[in-house]
C-alpha cells in the first residue's frame, strides 16, 4: 500500500466510524484515567494581560507519571478552537501520537479523547499542540519518574521555556512570508504536509549573491536576499521562564548542601537558548530523557524541543543562584533564581549588551549514550536534503519521499543542511541515535531532536518501530509549516 492509499483508507476508516471502533486501543485499559485539561489561562507579561493556553491537571501544569504507570489520560478540550496534543519523546501506538488526520481528526471544542499506553520510557519529556497554537504556550511537562528517581535523595525542578509575542502566531507567520498567507494551514491549524517543490542547493547558493561565505560569528546580515544567517527570525516580546520573565522570575526554595536535579525543557517555538547554571558545577546525564554518560560544566545549548538533565549541589553556606537561558545571538535571557533561606536576591535584567554565541556541535560531538543502540549494520541508508531560504521563507526536507520501512530494521539518515539557517530535527514515535557528524563516525547520544546548523551533516540511526506513518520535521514551528516536515512509512 502506498502513502496516498495508506492515508485515504485511514481518512475513510475515521470518517464513517467513531475512533474507538476503528482503534479500539483508544479504549482505557485503566478504569481511572487521568484528567488533563486544555483551556485558557491570564499571564501578566512585560506589565501587560496576555491570554494564553494551557495544559493542566487539577490547574497544575503537566504530568509527572510514577514508575510503571501507564499513560491513562482522558485530554478534554474546553476551548472553542479545534486542537491536538502530541506526546513528545514517547513511543505511543501511531493513532495516538496526536498529529491532525494522522490518523484521528483534531479535537474539537468541548470534546474528550481517551488515550491509553504503556510507558516504556522515563526522563523528561513535553507535550504540546501540534498545531500553530504551540506559539502561545499551548505546551506542557511530561515527566516519567523512573524507580531511581523515587529513591534518590534530591530535590527535582522543572523549567520550562518560552518565547512570546502578543501578535498571533498566524500574524508572525504572515510576516515571516511576506504576506503570502501558507498553503500549509488548514483552519488555521492543521498542517498538510504535501508536495513542496524543489528548492536546490544551487538555488540557495545563488541566492547568497556571489563571494559570500559563513563567518565565524554566523552574521550572515550581508547575504542581501538571504536575509541573514538569521539565527533568529522572529523578535518577540519576552522569553519564559515557567511563564515568568526574568524581571519577575520564579524563586525556588532550596536547602543549603542540598542536591539539585534540574529537568530543562526549550518549549520554545522558534529560539534556541544556552543554558547556564552560573556559580555552580553542573553535570550533564541526559539529554531528551536518554541518560549520557555525564559530562560536566556550567553551559549547555538547547535547540527547540530539546530537553537536558542537570545535577547540581548547591553550596553548603548557601546563597541565590539564577539558572538562566541565553537566547542565541542576542542579548535576551530567561530563567529563574534557586534561593536559600534568608538569601537575597539580586534582580536581574532581562537583557544585556553581551550577546551569546551561535549553537554549534561541540557538546554534541562529546555526547556518548549509557543506552546505545546494538552494533549492526544499516539495511537502509539514505541522505536528506534540509533546504530553504529566508527570501521565499519555503523550507523542506527531501530525498525521504520513497522510504519505505518494515519493523525492526536499523535505519539511518544522514541529514545534509543545505540552508543558511540551522533546523532543530525531530522524529515521532522513535529514539535515535547520533552516530556520525561531517563523516566522523561515533556512539553518540540517543535522543529525538538533534540540531543540525547550517552546511553541517548530521547522521542518526534508528530501529523502525511500531507501523505508522511517523512524522519526521524541524521543530522551528514557521519551519515545519512551511515545509520542512515528511512522513515515515512503517510496516
Amino acid at each position: 500500500m502506498n502513502r496516498r492509499e495508506f492515508l485515504k483508507t485511514a481518512g475513510l476508516a475515521v470518517g464513517g466510524l467513531a475512533a474507538s471502533q476503528v482503534f479500539p486501543r483508544l479504549g482505557l485499559a485503566t478504569p481511572n484515567p487521568r484528567s488533563l485539561t486544555i483551556d485558557t489561562r491570564t499571564l501578566e507579561v512585560n506589565g501587560k494581560a496576555a491570554t494564553v493556553y494551557g495544559l493542566t491537571e487539577n490547574g497544575k501544569p503537566g504530568l509527572t507519571f510514577a514508575p510503571g504507570e501507564r499513560f491513562s489520560v482522558a485530554l478534554s478540550n474546553r476551548l472553542k478552537e479545534e486542537t491536538i496534543i502530541h506526546w513528545h519523546g514517547l513511543t505511543p501506538p501511531w493513532e495516538q501520537d496526536g498529529v491532525a488526520d494522522n490518523p484521528l481528526p483534531m479535537l474539537k471544542g468541548g470534546e474528550t479523547r481517551a488515550y491509553d499506553f504503556a510507558l516504556e520510557e522515563t526522563g523528561t519529556f513535553w507535550m504540546h499542540a501540534h498545531t500553530l497554537q504551540e506559539q502561545n504556550l499551548l505546551a506542557a511537562p511530561l515527566i516519567v519518574h523512573s524507580k531511581e528517581d523515587t529513591m534518590a535523595d534530591r530535590q527535582e525542578v522543572v523549567i520550562l521555556l518560552h518565547d512570546f509575542s502578543f501578535k498571533p502566531a498566524e500574524e508572525l507567520l504572515a510576516a515571516l512570508n511576506g504576506g503570502k498567507g501558507s498553503h500549509m494551514m488548514h483552519g488555521g491549524h492543521k498542517m498538510d504536509m504535501g508536495s513542496m517543490g524543489k528548492m536546490s542547493m544551487q538555488h540557495d547558493m545563488t541566492s547568497m549573491g556571489s563571494g559570500q561565505t559563513m563567518s565565524g560569528n554566523h552574521d550572515m546580515s550581508a547575504m542581501g536576499g538571504m536575509g541573514a544567517m538569521d539565527l533568529n527570525d522572529i523578535e518577540y516580546d519576552a522569553y519564559l521562564a515557567n511563564d515568568r520573565t526574568l524581571d519577575d522570575p520564579e524563586v525556588i526554595k532550596v536547602e543549603k548542601g542540598g542536591r539539585i536535579h534540574l529537568r530543562i525543557i526549550n518549549g520554545a517555538a522558534s529560539t534556541a537558548f544556552h543554558l547556564t547554571t552560573g556559580k555552580l558545577a553542573a553535570k550533564l546525564v541526559a539529554v531528551d530523557g536518554h541518560p549520557v554518560v555525564a559530562v560536566a560544566g556550567d553551559t549547555f545549548p538547547m535547540t527547540m524541543a530539546q530537553r537536558i538533565d542537570l545535577d547540581i549541589e548547591i553550596p553548603k553556606d548557601g546563597g541565590a543562584f539564577p539558572i538562566l537561558a541565553l537566547r542565541e545571538g542576542t542579548g535576551h535571557r530567561t530563567g529563574i533564581v534557586l534561593a536559600t533561606a534568608g538569601a537575597k536576591i539580586e534582580r536581574l535584567p532581562a537583557k544585556t549588551e553581551a550577546k551569546a554565541p551561535p549553537l554549534d556541535l561541540s557538546l554534541e560531538v562529546a555526547l556518548r549514550s549509557t543506552t546505545p543502540l546494538g552494533e549492526r549494520r544499516a539495511d537502509k541508508s539514505v541522505v536528506a536534503h534540509l533546504t530553504g531560504d529566508m527570501a521565499s521563507y519555503q523550507w523542506a526536507l527531501e530525498g525521504l519521499e520513497d522510504l519505505k520501512l518494515k519493523t525492526g530494521e536499523r535505519v539511518e539518515i544522514a541529514m545534509m543542511n543545505m540552508s543558511m539557517m540551522a533546523h532543530p530535527m525531530h522524529l515521532h514515535g522513535h529514539a535515535f541515535q547520533v552516530v556520525d557528524i561531517d563523516g566522523k563516525r561515533f556512539a553518540g547520544a540517543v535522543r529525538d531532536t538533534v540540531f543540525v546548523p547550517p552546511m553541517k551533516t548530521v547522521t542518526i540511526a534508528f530501529d523502525a518501530g511500531r507501523p505508522g506513518h511517523w512524522p519526521f520535521h524541524c521543530h522551528h514551528l514557521y519551519h515545519m509549516v512551511t515545509g520542512m516536515m515528511t512522513h515515515l512509512e512503517v510496516s
